[in-house]
């Protein structure tokens, strides 16, 4: 019972117990796109069934993955299956189950209001808008915000952070910024402001149908 209830792994090096990022910014991707992609149905089909699943999906797979074991969360499982050929990069378990421990409480609080008392509000809003930041930082640049949370709450420094950001380190050139560079994303910003102002009745327009014989603004037959 000890070796299946319990969080992170002791790997020969570490001092303490960690996970595999790899594995956990995979699975914050498959989160990401199901909420995402079933937020679509509710923005323009009015429809919260498929929404409803991942939110209790996603409750249900936080829970094991806080209370029981990591390993034996499914998305973690499948995140494991995708990038099982990839080097892993080791990260503390202590901040990522504190940040896990957010995700839980705020997806109790989404099953809650959404599946319980089936009702949506501004607070349902705010709570998805805030797990898919979090999920897609997670994702996308392996930035865990919930973790930096956790030198609020806790003394112990965090250790193996993803991408070694805990520690105090000279950046190397390739990681800096110059001027010229945010001088270039300031000119494209304005480029894309410009560009749509500039053509905005062509890009209202809607687009026909290149092979077809009608045109998509005439009723059918």
């Amino acid at each position: 019972m000890k070796n299946i209830i319990r969080f992170g792994e002791d790997v020969e090096g570490f001092d303490i117990p960690v996970l595999n990022e790899r594995e956990i910014r995979a699975a914050a991707g498959i989160l990401f796109l199901a909420t995402f992609t079933t937020l679509m149905f509710i923005l323009f089909k009015g429809n919260f069934v498929p929404f409803k699943y991942v939110l209790i999906s996603f409750f249900a797979d936080f829970a094991i993955r806080v209370f029981i074991n990591p390993a034996f969360s499914p998305t973690m499982i499948l995140g494991r299956l995708i990038v099982r050929n990839q080097t892993p990069e080791y990260v503390g378990a202590a901040q990522k189950k504190f940040a896990w421990i957010i995700g839980f409480v705020l997806a109790a609080v989404m099953v809650l209001f959404l599946v319980v008392i089936n009702a949506y509000s501004v607070i349902t809003g705010i709570i998805c808008l805030v797990c898919l930041i979090f999920l897609f930082f997670e994702s996308a640049f392996g930035i865990c915000l919930g973790c930096m949370l956790y030198p609020i709450f806790f003394k112990d420094k965090v250790q193996y952070c993803p991408g070694e950001v805990c520690d105090i380190k000279q950046r190397q050139d390739i990681q800096k910024t110059s001027v010229t560079q945010i001088l270039v994303m300031l000119v494209f910003a304005v480029f894309i402001f410009a560009a749509g102002y500039v053509m905005k009745d062509m890009i209202s327009e809607t687009p026909h149908d290149l092979f077809g014989n009608q045109s998509t603004d005439q009723p059918r037959s």
